[in-house]
């Protein structure tokens, strides 16, 4: 069992990583609606590996069998690793690679917002959406927030391959 997540957390660490970070490496200038539909895209192929996981060691490993419990346990703990390549990726991207994100999230939000909101609402809205940058915004807790999300879907995508894929 110990091989199988090794093996298929670090395809999953490294797809993580590469994948999110992709647009950035070919030097697209993407917009954040755009950012936002490649980085999950990327979250959700990287958690591939979590079905092919389990399916490997279901087949290779265990002999056709393994049960809900040990499928779910392999399957997060591949996602554990896709969560890590893309939160470093995050951290990375938000410290060196675009330290002015946070404010040109906010600056983006605000604009978007103005579209459909009156100008007192507006107000309002800026100034908490201001605070949660002021008090969210470092680039440690945007890398753990992307780790959770990461996390959340991980465990999403264990439960329904282990509901396929188990054998008793």
């Amino acid at each position: 069992m110990k091989n199988t997540i090794i093996k298929f957390g670090l395809y999953a660490l490294i797809s993580g990583f590469i994948l999110f970070g992709l647009p950035f490496f070919l030097g697209m200038g993407i917009d954040f609606d755009y950012g936002e539909l490649i980085g999950y895209t990327a979250m959700v192929l990287s958690l591939l590996f979590v079905y092919f996981g389990i399916k490997h060691y279901r087949d290779k490993v265990n002999n056709g069998k393994v049960s809900l419990k040990k499928a779910l346990a392999i399957g997060m703990l591949i996602a554990f690793f896709s969560a890590i390549g893309v939160a470093v990726f995050d951290y990375i991207y938000t410290s060196f690679i675009n330290p002015d994100f946070a404010s040109e999230y906010l600056e983006y939000s605000v604009n978007k917002m103005a579209e459909t909101l009156s100008a007192e609402e507006l107000k309002v809205k800026t100034a908490e959406l201001t605070q949660q940058m002021t008090d969210y915004g470092s680039p440690i807790f945007m890398a753990f927030m992307m780790f959770a999300s990461v996390i959340i879907l991980g465990f999403i995508i264990s439960l329904i391959s282990a509901l396929i894929l188990h054998r008793k």
